[in-house]
């Protein structure tokens, strides 16, 4: 009899790098400062998520800055994060409950003023809705100065969409901030641009608020049952507590 050859992982589902290991790369303390035009000049950002929290993990310092300098915020929220318990809750009430944490999220965040438009596409069906998704935000994504979307290369189906997406749309430039590429990659990984990333320092204030705001989201950091655990363990939100950002541009 011949066995079948193992299944290989998807990166997302393997074991994936340590925050220790990142922390020991010298490229994330000497990485080019923020570029962001100048955060003094910023008066209105637009975000948009393909799922609740992944603004948070992304870019939650930045909002926190952005929110306290009174810029104008409002956050695009792609779809309700309806599937992540993989068919052990039902969605309508894990898509209430998502939409709940990311509002105490934004409150833990100082940004309580946002503007939240949910556009309730299908959690892990961006792909196949793309063109839908690019003309829903060109009108939302028009009129800002900064956009912030997630990284297109993220392996994530949904998170690449929504990247390529809000490319498609934002009259001006994109900022995209990476999520599961901090499980996936290795310091120096050749997949990744690190050529055109740039380092977000955190006052002390915005990186607490983050953390606050991380912890929120119960439904991803607590065990899910049915041998599910956590959408985010304790290693993966490791990678979000750090005192600084990247974004690539």
């Amino acid at each position: 009899m011949v066995s079948e050859p193992p299944r290989r992982l998807h990166p997302i589902d393997a074991p994936g790098t340590g925050e220790r290991t990142w922390a020991a790369w010298p490229w994330l303390s000497t990485l080019p400062g923020n570029g962001l035009v100048g955060l003094g000049g910023v008066t209105s950002a637009v975000v948009v998520a393909a799922h609740p929290d992944d603004e948070v993990l992304g870019a939650g310092g930045l909002v926190a800055v952005l929110a306290a300098s009174r810029a104008r915020l409002r956050l695009i929220a792609v779809s309700d994060g309806e599937r992540s318990h993989r068919g052990h809750a039902s969605p309508a009430v894990l898509a209430r409950r998502r939409t709940a944490e990311t509002a105490a999220a934004l409150r833990a965040l100082g940004a309580g003023a946002a503007e939240v438009i949910r556009l309730r596409l299908p959690d892990s069906g961006l792909a196949a809705r793309e063109d839908e998704l690019t003309a829903a935000l060109a009108p939302l994504v028009a009129g800002f100065d900064l956009c912030l979307a997630p990284w297109e290369r993220d392996l994530h189906p949904d998170h690449e969409a929504a990247g390529r997406a809000a490319r498609r749309a934002a009259p001006g430039p994109v900022y995209r901030y990476p999520v599961w590429m901090w499980h996936w990659a290795l310091p120096a990984d050749p997949r990744v641009p690190w050529e055109r990333a740039l380092r977000v320092p955190l006052p002390p204030r915005a990186a607490s608020r983050k953390r606050t705001a991380i912890r929120c989201f119960a439904s991803q950091v607590q065990d899910r049952g049915h041998g599910l655990g956590p959408v985010l363990s304790p290693g993966m939100i490791a990678h979000f507590t750090r005192p600084v950002e990247v974004l690539f541009r």
